[in-house]
């Protein structure tokens, strides 16, 4: 079973925000990719089934244009309608036998894994290609997220192989630190899709030191 395409999960993991305007969020989105985004995450949690149809097949074209992998955030029926390259998974959306019976095997799981290294390792022992830990930081689109803590990514670099996105209230002051802790990939929302220069704010998040 191959799992190569989980190396493409680096840089700038862009998490879109709710949206109702299926252009608006075109428009978004295409400047944060125009920015360096690279990986993107569609998520949005107040749309109907039949706009989050419309709005995942028109970032999947969005994001084949850059070359960049789309991620369905919770959705794996969605993910293979749009044939997105993958699936993200919270701990209420199956588990990750179930959606890679449904994905086949060269698509991308992730698991958030919250502040639980347990967790990740249970995942990654059942085939995710990557996990996700957070919140590490106060976080406007989720303000009661359990905590985590650079001293996890430490410990999670250590025993995993796979990459790891830290995510929660993560701006640019403070990024780095998750960085130098081992994070491969950073999860921005607000701080990308917030900004008065959405392609501006992607470029510097681009721009990091990612390992």
């Amino acid at each position: 079973m191959s799992h190569k395409p989980a190396a493409r999960i680096s840089g700038l993991y862009a998490i879109t925000p709710d949206e109702q305007s299926t252009a608006e969020l075109l428009h978004k989105v295409n400047l944060a990719l125009l920015g360096g985004a690279s990986v993107l995450q569609y998520r949005n949690k107040v749309a109907d089934v039949t706009l989050r149809l419309e709005q995942a097949g028109a970032l999947r074209e969005l994001t084949r244009q850059f070359s960049v992998p789309l991620i369905i955030n919770d959705d794996v029926v969605l993910a293979r309608q749009v044939d997105a390259d993958g699936v993200h998974l919270g701990d209420a959306d199956g588990g990750v036998a179930e959606a890679r019976a449904v994905l086949g095997g060269s698509k991308i799981i992730g698991v958030s894994c919250y502040n639980r290294a347990a967790l990740a390792c249970e995942a990654v022992s059942l085939g995710a290609d990557y996990v996700a830990f957070g919140s590490f930081f106060p976080s406007r689109v989720k303000p009661e997220a359990v905590v985590a803590t650079p001293h996890l990514l430490r410990l999670a670099r250590a025993e995993l192989a796979v990459p790891l996105v830290a995510i929660g209230g993560i701006d640019l002051q403070n990024a780095g630190q998750l960085l130098e802790a081992g994070a491969h990939a950073l999860a921005v929302i607000s701080a990308v899709f917030d900004a008065l220069d959405i392609r501006d704010a992607a470029q510097q998040f681009a721009n990091l030191n990612f390992s």
